[in-house]
């Protein structure tokens, strides 16, 4: 008698085979591609949490070392000397009265200041990023300069403006200006080749392509120098200020370190953070309103 299994082919077999194999195969694939991240328990950790620990860690530490003797208490004040200084302070802004009027002055200095230094580092972007010759010829000379000790150049600024809040809007907008340039001369170079190419085929202009095409695109850059310059432009005014007079918070710091008051310093320098702080997080809000289509996780916090 004739064996059933006998009509089947070994082609058929073997296409058999092959195709319960082949099935198996892209289970076992689909099965195996699915990745899941490993986060640390610190990443699991709320922001606000995070911050508070590593505040208290760093307070505790501060009073440790005032505790210890092994700094002199003229030179590093006790966290609550500071805060008893801090809270005068508090009371003096609230009540209007002088420091208000000299933190008045030195936040007029930081908004000038990072308003010209918006208006000038975002032209020199623009033709460093759009031109040859801008990049040739103009961005080596202001690469030179950015290197330059900064500070040196406040005794000049005071000689040409005077000891008004001009020259302190001058250095502002100097150390302010460079990476403003720098990241707006990247973001135009960061524009796709492709969407460049869609752009010519279809007869745009150059000023049609930089505004609505290379522009957009490069925001993320361009932002990413707003925030730096932010933060650098508060050093510029403050610097002025150290150097060539005023009436801003500068000239109160430089006071209370000749009489040695380090917690009127410190507590002056904490409120002086929280106006650069302000003029950060008010980039950081721009940049969403208007990028909102990109995330940034580095600085700025998460979008």
């Amino acid at each position: 008698m004739n064996d059933p299994t006998s009509n089947v082919s070994p082609h058929q077999n073997a296409g058999g085979s092959t195709g319960a194999g082949a099935a198996v195969t892209e289970v076992d694939a689909s099965t195996d591609t699915v990745w899941v991240e490993q986060t640390s328990w610190l990443d699991r950790v709320p922001r606000s949490v995070s911050m508070l620990a590593v505040f208290a860690v760093f307070i505790a530490f501060w009073e440790l070392l005032t505790r210890s003797g092994l700094v002199s208490p003229i030179i590093l004040p006790t966290p609550w000397e500071t805060l008893q200084d801090l809270i005068f302070v508090g009371k003096n802004l609230i009540a209007r009265d002088y420091m208000l009027g000299a933190l008045w002055i030195t936040i007029l200095e930081v908004i000038y200041g990072f308003a010209l230094a918006i208006a000038i580092g975002f032209s020199l972007g623009v033709i460093v990023g759009e031109t040859a010759f801008g990049e040739r010829a103009i961005m080596p000379y202001l690469v030179a300069i950015d290197t330059m000790p900064k500070v040196a150049f406040a005794p000049l600024f005071v000689a040409w403006l005077g000891f008004d809040i001009s020259s302190k809007v001058a250095l502002a907008a100097f150390i302010a200006t460079f990476p403003i340039v720098v990241g707006t001369a990247a973001g135009l170079h960061a524009a796709d080749e492709n969407a460049r190419m869609l752009f010519k085929t279809m007869g745009a202009t150059r000023w049609q392509t930089l505004w609505k095409m290379k522009l957009p695109t490069g925001l993320p850059h361009l932002f990413t120098g707003l925030k730096i310059g932010a933060v650098g432009v508060m050093a510029g005014a403050i610097t002025g200020e150290f150097l060539g007079g005023g009436k801003g918070f500068g000239e109160l710091i430089r006071v209370a370190a000749s009489q040695l008051n380090t917690p009127r310093v410190f507590s002056l320098i904490l409120y002086l953070s929280l106006v650069g702080l302000a003029l950060f997080a008010f980039v950081v809000w721009v940049q969403r309103r208007f990028v909102f289509w990109h995330k940034d996780r580095v600085v700025g916090g998460e979008q």
